[in-house]
């Protein structure tokens, strides 16, 4: 019986000798950066993943809640895992594995079918269903002008402009809809010819600009045939039916991104936090 890392909390250890009691550990997939524990197991059944959150993690709740409600149109084609097993109260979870090469930093990342591919994922997620939300913006307002509250390296003058900016955000209602909350190549597998989708701990209902962000920020300014087809198969361009609302998202992106990524260490994601913001207050 496999016990797991020590990262597991013993009733972690309980639920994975309980869920997969003749358990072979394949590899441990953890970032590091945070609390949570990624594993890929081999089991009488078949491979799978297990996650395990630490006491702070938020990230396991939002995964469980998106399997459990949202990835029924991925399903269907085998685009995501199966969620086998999940403990809310556990901060644990797993899911059948998903074959396929990480898209991220090979010649996929900026293959315009790999795009065209998921952007089709992307309107199929984002189509199940949509509510409205009046106080959205105005939430979102109060958590920017809080991470400019806590330890960054934000220059003194840029974080005045920035709160001054985020301050006059608009009190206006917002359509949310199931988004993945952080969708480009690092969350993608290619298998053969089919796009596949990871890493649900992000997920949550939000305007589905939110899911543009991470591609339009990095890939698509060097890549303009990958934006194309992204767009191609999602069907629309969102950004362009309010560029007001799409600075919006920008600017709290590159704020937050700035913030967390200082918080945890993570130099070069900081640096493009840093680089977002000024290209969008200079």
């Amino acid at each position: 019986m496999m016990t797991g890392p020590d990262t597991l909390t013993s009733r972690q250890r309980e639920l994975l000798a309980l869920w997969f009691p003749d358990a072979v550990l394949i590899a441990d997939l953890s970032w590091g950066l945070m609390g949570t524990t990624v594993l890929h197991l081999r089991t009488e059944h078949g491979d799978v993943i297990v996650k395990a959150g630490d006491r702070r993690d938020v990230h396991i709740a939002r995964e469980i809640r998106a399997h459990r409600s949202w990835t029924a149109p991925w399903l269907r084609d085998r685009r995501v895992g199966r969620l086998l097993h999940a403990d809310d109260d556990a901060r644990m979870l797993a899911t059948s594995y998903l074959p396929g090469a990480l898209v991220q930093e090979t010649p996929a990342e900026t293959d315009p079918e790999v795009h065209r591919q998921a952007g089709a994922l992307l309107a199929l997620f984002h189509g199940q269903t949509a509510c409205a939300d009046p106080s959205w913006w105005s939430h979102q307002r109060e958590h920017v002008l809080e991470a400019l509250a806590r330890p960054h390296r934000i220059s003194d003058g840029m974080a005045r402009t920035a709160r001054a900016d985020v301050s006059a955000w608009p009190d206006e209602p917002a359509v949310l809809v199931p988004t993945h909350g952080d969708y480009h190549g690092r969350n993608w597998l290619v298998d053969g010819d089919s796009v596949r989708v990871i890493d649900l701990g992000r997920a949550d209902l939000r305007p589905a600009l939110e899911d543009f962000t991470r591609l339009s920020g990095r890939l698509f300014p060097a890549h303009p045939a990958c934006e194309k087809a992204f767009i191609a198969g999602y069907g629309s361009d969102p950004r362009a039916e309010d560029r007001s609302a799409w600075r919006r998202m920008l600017l709290r992106e590159a704020i937050s991104t700035a913030v967390w990524a200082f918080g945890v260490g993570d130099e070069e994601f900081e640096r493009h936090g840093l680089r977002l913001l000024d290209d969008l207050l200079s």
